[in-house]
């Protein structure tokens, strides 16, 4: 009977520790969630004069129809581009700062410095490193094209240029088109991006998942003579593969979910929405022109696109790890 009511008295006392958890999560994730996926099938607005009515499927159906829906998800798509280069920088300074050297986590620190950097101050910064007028990249650019004897060259706009390296048109579905070839926003986004991130988490995901490789596997390596380059494609790389899937399905989401901050901060979606992703637009829509109803739809078609890629990439990338 003791041990009964003990057994109990722990429940309880269990449930009372997660309960301020679990009152949060229902409260500010899951009927929010649950909410907007009433309010999808509705055309609620904010603005007064429309009327609430339950319009179906109406919003997905216009939604495959917005010329600006698919636009934006190229954008989305476009600065994802720099998801590659951050996991192979962040393995490349992974791989050099796993070493046992003196002074190592003081580079560590260095290197993640930026990833707990407030965003907005940064993005602030990087606002003004991009001015084509005054800001230091330019002028080192210049500089550069001095010495080389090239200064008629003409630089790089950055964010305020709908130039990108596809041609991309910023208006229509195009590709390839002359006069939007070269550098602007869009490639000012990923560069920054690359920055921020190469030895961000990624960096110690990598540093982790090395420093856990079985040490007589390089030892065996170096008698049989096989050289840094040999022991880590044949070693290194095919034991990092766990870390490298998990590392490439949460750099899928992020970049199918980010793109807000640096849109909001530094160009304002512009130039000529070049730099709106779906996310950004998801805002556009609820808090600029109040359509609750059709904002939600945009989320919960990004939900249904993470959901089908990440089950994508689960189900042939864990065949290829094991």
């Amino acid at each position: 009977m003791k041990n009964s009511r003990r057994k109990h008295r722990d429940i309880w006392a269990g449930l009372a520790f997660i309960a301020p958890n679990f009152l949060g999560f229902m409260l500010f994730l899951l009927v929010p969630v649950i909410f907007s996926l009433v309010m999808s099938f509705s055309n609620w607005n904010l603005m007064k004069e429309v009327s609430f009515q339950w319009v179906g499927f109406r919003n997905f159906f216009d939604l495959f129809h917005d010329r600006e829906f698919w636009l934006y998800s190229i954008n989305t798509v476009y600065l994802m581009l720099g998801i590659p280069v951050c996991i192979a920088l962040s393995l490349f300074l992974a791989n050099l700062l796993s070493k046992q050297l003196r002074g190592i986590v003081v580079y560590r620190t260095l290197f993640y410095l930026p990833t707990f950097t407030a965003g907005v101050a940064l993005f602030v910064l990087w606002k003004s490193l991009y001015n084509p007028e005054y800001g230091p990249i330019n002028a080192a650019i210049r500089w550069l094209l001095e010495r080389a004897g090239t200064a008629h060259v003409e630089l790089p706009s950055w964010l305020s240029s709908a130039k990108n390296l596809l041609g991309l048109h910023p208006e229509q579905i195009m590709i390839g088109v002359r006069e939007f070839f070269g550098l602007g926003a869009r490639e000012a986004i990923i560069i920054m991006g690359i920055w921020v991130a190469a030895g961000g988490t990624n960096m110690l995901l990598y540093i982790a998942a090395i420093s856990n490789i079985p040490p007589d596997l390089y030892e065996a390596a170096e008698i049989d003579g096989a050289g840094s380059w040999a022991q880590f494609r044949h070693i290194t790389w095919p034991q990092l593969a766990p870390t490298t899937f998990f590392i490439v399905i949460m750099g899928f989401i992020g970049g199918l979910q980010g793109g807000f901050e640096q849109a909001r901060v530094l160009t304002a979606g512009g130039p000529a929405g070049t730099t709106t992703t779906l996310s950004y637009y998801i805002y556009i829509k609820a808090f600029e022109e109040f359509q609750m109803g059709y904002a939600s739809a945009i989320a919960w078609v990004l939900f249904a696109v993470i959901f089908a890629i990440t089950l994508v990439n689960w189900t042939f990338g864990s065949r290829k790890i094991n």
